[in-house]
């Protein structure tokens, strides 16, 4: 269940966390789709089990940014909607938009929670962000997550970074 792993601080935690990312991906709730995303289809040809629409890009939509064939069609599958056929149904549905954001963030982030805030960092833009990918936008994260932290009174923990 998501905000309930471990101790009520863990719990904040995760919150705080997912707030943290989606503050983020969105612009603090301002955009629905990824800025210039359209200029990208996000497909990977080798997923066969979730081949591309030709018609369709797979570009950042929702809370979390959602991206790449494989992810939408397996949050279609997850949420009830076609997410290969009709993945603007991410931006254009609000409950869909939030059932797959949360989808994503318990199938690919969760498991990480534990492991600190940079573990979740790199569950959702891995290579993108870390490792010296985009040090400013890591920081940024690192910051909304500290603000949500004191809001919610627990301390953020260890490993903030990727």
């Amino acid at each position: 269940m998501f905000g309930k792993i471990g101790s009520n601080d863990d719990s904040k935690r995760e919150i705080a966390a997912f707030f943290a990312h989606v503050t983020h991906e969105t612009g603090h709730f301002c955009y629905i789709e990824e800025i210039n995303g359209a200029s990208q289809d996000y497909c990977d040809e080798t997923n066969t089990q979730y081949p591309c629409n030709p018609n369709k890009k797979y570009f950042g939509r929702g809370p979390l940014q959602l991206t790449w064939n494989y992810n939408y069609g397996a949050a279609g599958g997850a949420n009830n909607f076609d997410g290969l056929n009709s993945p603007e149904t991410v931006a254009n549905d609000p409950v869909v938009s939030f059932k797959t954001a949360l989808w994503f963030w318990m199938t690919n982030v969760r498991p990480v929670v534990t492991q600190g805030f940079g573990a979740t960092i790199r569950a959702i833009n891995g290579a993108v962000e870390c490792n010296g990918g985009n040090s400013d936008t890591v920081h940024n994260r690192i910051g909304y997550y500290a603000d949500y932290c004191k809001q919610f009174g627990v301390a953020p923990g260890d490993n903030l970074s990727c």
